[in-house]
């Protein structure tokens, strides 16, 4: 089975081109390198520079590399930046996926796996939260994934198309052969910029809301390691290679830990005692959204291999200190 990854280039879609690789799988990626690194990618992996929703050049991939699965990563992720660029955010998520999408219905293309996100929730009012509860995303980007799951329903309902949405929540780490981690230098990703900070890349960090209706007033997120994030994915594809009808599930652990927490392990870890500023909250932030991840152990069986905060923030501490020593060279 050939794959082909949209955003491989980048952070998680990095550790999905290497857990293919892994597995004995052909892959290819596409991707713009808006926010990714074609040093990411393996040597021995095809990459086209482009965009998702370019279609002639996905149908000349497909068409090429006999390609029978994607997996859709290119995205604009960014909460915040999303309630000031509403407009850019719908195209680069929604508008992209939808011509994606009837790019891989006019080529035969029939499996499909979706990299959604917990933000279709928003605020839910009962944690943990399942996959049957309601949608309400507080920003646009949280729409634009969900506008995306609502084309992949409609679509597999039309055509002879099957596809599985996840719908990560907070992705931390990095892989731990060490062969690729989060790499943005202006990544917005909690643990790496709080791992940024205790090495003295930042001067600060800054917190945003502490006055939430939780334990110790700031956020409180499920983090999921990105390594069993993309083996995920691979049960996915598993899923649908053995007729699986199209369906979406949750990504997480089901433990919630606070902002104030994280950063607490993350001072624990590296030895650092670095500074904390308080700030007002962010627009589109939901105060707590905590997994129930249930259904994707019993229907794909999948089985969390990284489920441990201190590791994760160890391998996202390793990785940091790659990248400085890479990019010094």
């Amino acid at each position: 089975m050939s794959v082909l990854v949209t955003g491989g280039a980048g952070y998680i879609g990095s550790h999905m081109v290497h857990a293919l690789r892994d597995t004995g799988q052909k892959v290819v990626v596409l991707d713009n390198l808006s926010t990714g690194f074609a040093w990411a990618v393996p040597p021995d992996v095809p990459f086209f520079g482009g965009d998702a929703g370019d279609q002639t050049l996905v149908k000349r991939i497909v068409a090429e590399h006999g390609i029978e699965s994607i997996c859709h990563f290119a995205a604009k992720i960014v909460v915040p930046d999303s309630v000031v660029d509403p407009l850019g955010y719908y195209l680069a998520n929604t508008v992209t996926s939808r011509s994606l999408i009837e790019a891989a219905v006019q080529s035969g293309v029939k499996r499909f796996v979706f990299s959604s996100t917990a933000a279709v929730y928003g605020e839910p009012k009962v944690m943990p939260v399942s996959e049957n509860t309601p949608l309400a995303p507080m920003s646009p980007y949280g729409t634009s994934k969900m506008m995306t799951e609502f084309m992949l329903r409609d679509t597999a309902n039309a055509h002879d198309f099957r596809y599985v949405a996840l719908r990560y929540f907070n992705v931390a780490g990095a892989d731990p052969y060490g062969r690729t981690g989060q790499s943005t230098p202006n990544a917005t990703h909690l643990i790496k910029v709080a791992v940024q900070t205790a090495l003295g890349h930042r001067s600060h960090l800054d917190l945003y809301g502490t006055d939430y209706d939780t334990p110790d007033g700031s956020c409180v997120r499920d983090y999921i390691q990105v390594s069993d994030l993309a083996a995920a994915h691979i049960k996915a594809l598993d899923y649908l290679g053995r007729g699986g009808r199209s369906t979406v599930y949750n990504c997480g652990y089901g433990t919630g830990y606070s902002v104030l927490q994280v950063i607490e392990v993350v001072k624990q870890v590296s030895g650092v005692d670095f500074e904390v500023r308080a700030m007002p909250r962010r627009a589109g932030d939901s105060p707590a959204v905590v997994a129930k991840a249930d259904r994707i152990r019993a229907e794909l069986g999948w089985k969390p291999e990284h489920d441990d905060l201190r590791r994760i923030v160890e391998q996202a501490l390793r990785w940091e200190r790659h990248l400085k020593a890479r990019n010094a060279a």
